[in-house]
């Protein structure tokens, strides 16, 4: 067997009912790899099992272990010393996070949820509190992190877990900036949409036509623009200040799209001109052209441009 690269492992224990699930879950979202209810004497084999095909930089991300007295076998104080153990035999950098909850409140959430106490499935569920409580004693002394989840709600649990846990770069979600054309339907993931089509339109200069959005000729057209300068600009503004917001706010994904009429031209000129700022304030986006390549609609354009016309 191999020897084990040394790896930040979280192991996350608690009472039933005190918000292990939702904990994992979030670490998860967060880009931890998360297994629940494994028992310790399988770790090494886990960690020494070979990443699936396409997980090839996974062994860089921390792992987030769950265990709680329903694991079979359960004893806290064997699994103290199988934390000791693997510190000192891999260096491995591990954390316990314990998660705990007054009596009163765990049984409130159990008659809330109908459910039955996982160590007292045929009795009130105040008798497996407090056997549980005995039993896990052990693992919330060793705890490095306790975290009382009485007051919680499930959405100050999650922001807890981030604050405590998130690693740089890691837990950011993928920002995905997007151009598209109104003609051939509106994106359904979009986050926030800017629609484009009050900007003037290459789409009827002849020399234009054939080309993108990513042509120089065709952004100099559009910078044209008298309103172009300032509307992209406080768009741009808008993001560095919202984008954060939906990372605080744990959105794994963010999709920001752009259209226009067709899709080709100031779509995506301004979604490439919004990435580069946003990539200059330390965001990483994604930059993707739905309709870039699809052939010009005349009929549509021309619609479009009479309707403009009618409002001024």
């Amino acid at each position: 067997m191999s020897e084990i690269a040394p790896k930040t492992i979280l192991l996350v224990s608690g009472l039933s009912g005190a918000g292990k699930t939702t904990a994992l879950k979030t670490l998860e979202d967060m880009g931890w790899e998360v297994v629940d209810n494994l028992p310790l004497m399988l770790l090494d084999r886990l960690l020494h099992s070979p990443l699936p095909a396409g997980h090839a930089g996974d062994d860089e991300r921390p792992l987030a272990l769950g265990i709680d007295a329903r694991t079979r076998g359960f004893d806290a104080n064997a699994i103290v010393q199988r934390i000791k153990a693997l510190r000192e035999t891999h260096g491995h950098d591990i954390d316990t996070l314990f998660l705990d909850c007054a009596g009163a409140e765990l049984e409130r959430r159990f008659a809330e949820t109908r459910r039955r106490h996982p160590l007292a499935m045929d009795r009130p569920a105040a008798d497996g509190i407090a056997r549980e409580r005995e039993m896990t004693e052990p693992l919330r002394r060793w705890a490095s992190h306790i975290v009382d989840t009485t007051s919680f709600s499930s959405n100050a649990l999650q922001q807890e877990i981030r604050g405590r846990f998130s690693r740089e770069r890691l837990s950011d979600p993928v920002l995905t900036i997007l151009s598209f054309g109104f003609s051939r339907g509106v994106p359904r993931n979009a986050d926030l949409m800017f629609d484009m089509r009050f900007l003037r339109n290459p789409h009827w200069d002849d020399a234009l036509r054939p080309l993108t959005g990513q042509d120089p000729r065709v952004a100099a057209y559009i910078a044209l623009d008298p309103a172009y300068e300032d509307a992209v600009g406080k768009i741009e503004e808008l993001l560095v200040s919202l984008v954060p917001r939906y990372a605080e706010a744990g959105k794994a994904y963010i999709t920001v799209a752009f259209g226009c009429t067709g899709g080709r031209h100031r779509s995506v000129h301004v979604a490439e001109r919004v990435a580069k700022r946003l990539q200059g304030a330390g965001f990483s986006p994604t930059v993707s052209h739905r309709n870039m390549e699809s052939a010009p609609q005349d009929a549509l354009e021309k619609r479009d441009r009479e309707a403009r016309k009618a409002i001024s």
